[in-house]
């Protein structure tokens, strides 16, 4: 009976994992459309902002 038990144990615990790896892909491919759209549109909301400060580090020697 307890070899069945950590069966049971072991197959639940695959079957949860499986569901996360899921959501995992499904929010990755989401993302990918996302930032696909923002691009076809010309947008950059996908992207962070790129700052252009130049006076933020000292110059080299």
């Amino acid at each position: 009976m307890y070899a069945y038990q950590l069966h049971e144990l072991r197959a639940a615990e695959l079957h949860r994992r499986a569901e996360r790896d899921r959501l995992v892909r499904e929010a990755l491919r989401a993302r990918r459309a996302a930032r696909r759209t923002a691009r076809r549109s010309g947008r950059k909301e996908a992207e962070g902002p790129v700052s252009t400060d130049r006076k933020r580090f000292a110059r080299a020697a």
